[in-house]
């Protein structure tokens, strides 16, 4: 035990020689250590300042919850409390954890292509297309390695027809610019779910704060739109149904009434039972249209307050506003970054990499004078 003792306290001396040892290499080289962590500082700044800025707006919104998932009792609460989300029911098939690839899908993201938006330095108005196609910029690397890539597509497009101007996006056959702009607007919005909550998050990052915020609002309004639609399709559609058959009764009701006025006004004062019958049965007809009109008004009426109890209703938590500090690059971030990684590059080249190349260069030169002398 005692001899055991003895050699992990030797190890832990050694350990610790090593340790000095190693500071003692990097405090004798410390000045090409401030040298290295001063260039790797200049290259984060002239990173830093070269990324252009980017301004985050989020949206925060909480769907409405409907009778028909509530009524998912306990499975719904155990699935919610595990981390899976509430169950869907199925009566609702949009519920909040498919809003993401709702607003991720190239039918979404296209209808966002003509939403007109402003900027807020100098006020100029564009399309979100135009914005992203002139107005975005890169950083200039992005511009020098993308330089063969541009020439190559030039090329290309020169021996290719080009698309008119104002074509219609066909969802189905995406262009090449097209597709790149729907992934480029992919980047840029984006949606998220609370699996315990179902707060839905909307983050649109723009160059410009107060495009940045319109675009935001335009997403929520649109989602909002698109699971209305959804919501009230078949309540619309019964609606419809129910107008139709309610007009269809209304013409045969005063189709009925006016043939029973005009036969009363041609038969008055006949007292023949022939008369009385024909009287007795247009009445009767009159008397059907007329309750059979007052029904279809009824179902009308219903339609109409089933379409306003589908139609879902959200909470707006944190509405779109323009947001004032930028939220990228964070430039203090990357000032430290490179400046740490030039100091353990720069330490790492001083205890390893230079060691081992001496070592080499000196083997090699051994290797040559043992040569010369067996010459």
């Amino acid at each position: 035990m005692q001899e055991e003792q003895d050699f992990i306290d030797n190890n832990d001396d050694e350990k610790e020689i090593d340790l000095l040892e190693l500071a003692s290499k990097l405090w004798a080289q410390r000045k090409k250590l401030a040298v290295w962590s001063i260039c790797g500082a200049v290259i984060g700044l002239v990173i830093a300042f070269s990324i252009p800025k980017e301004y985050t707006t989020t949206v925060k919104l909480a769907p409405e919850t409907t009778d028909a998932k509530a009524a998912g009792g306990g499975l719904s609460a155990l699935a919610s409390m595990a981390g899976f989300g509430s169950i869907s029911s199925g009566v609702d098939a949009v519920y909040p954890q498919l809003y993401p690839d709702v607003v991720g899908s190239v039918p979404f993201t296209t209808s966002l292509f003509d939403v007109e938006v402003k900027t807020k330095e100098d006020g100029q108005e564009f399309t979100v297309r135009q914005y992203l196609e002139d107005e975005t910029k890169a950083p200039w690397w992005s511009a020098v390695i993308g330089a063969p890539f541009k020439l190559i597509g030039m090329l290309k497009s020169s021996e290719e027809e080009e698309d008119p101007e104002g074509r219609k996006v066909n969802n189905f056959q995406l262009s090449q610019d097209e597709n790149k702009l729907v992934e480029a607007l992919n980047n840029r919005v984006s949606a998220s779910v609370d699996q315990k909550t179902s707060v839905v998050t909307i983050t649109v990052n723009m160059q410009d704060p107060l495009v940045s915020a319109i675009l935001a609002d335009t997403v929520v309004s649109r989602l909002q739109e698109y699971v209305t639609q959804y919501r009230t399709n078949k309540a619309r559609k019964d609606l419809e149904y129910a107008e139709t058959l309610n007009e269809e009764a209304k013409a045969e009701y005063y189709k009925a009434q006016q043939r029973y006025a005009e036969y009363l006004d041609s038969n008055q004062g006949l007292a023949l039972q022939r008369a009385q019958i024909t009287r007795d049965r247009l009445e009767n007809e009159t008397s059907l249209a007329f309750n059979l009109y007052n029904q279809t008004a009824q179902q009308v009426q219903k339609a109409k307050a089933k379409v306003q109890e589908t139609t879902p209703v959200y909470a707006i938590i944190t509405p779109a506003t323009v947001p004032v500090k930028a939220s990228s690059p964070k430039k203090v971030m990357i000032l430290v970054g490179f400046t740490f990684l030039a100091f353990v590059a720069c330490a790492a080249w001083i205890l390893f990499i230079q060691p081992l190349l001496l070592e080499r260069k000196d083997k090699a030169a051994e290797t040559v004078e043992t040569s010369d002398k067996n010459e």
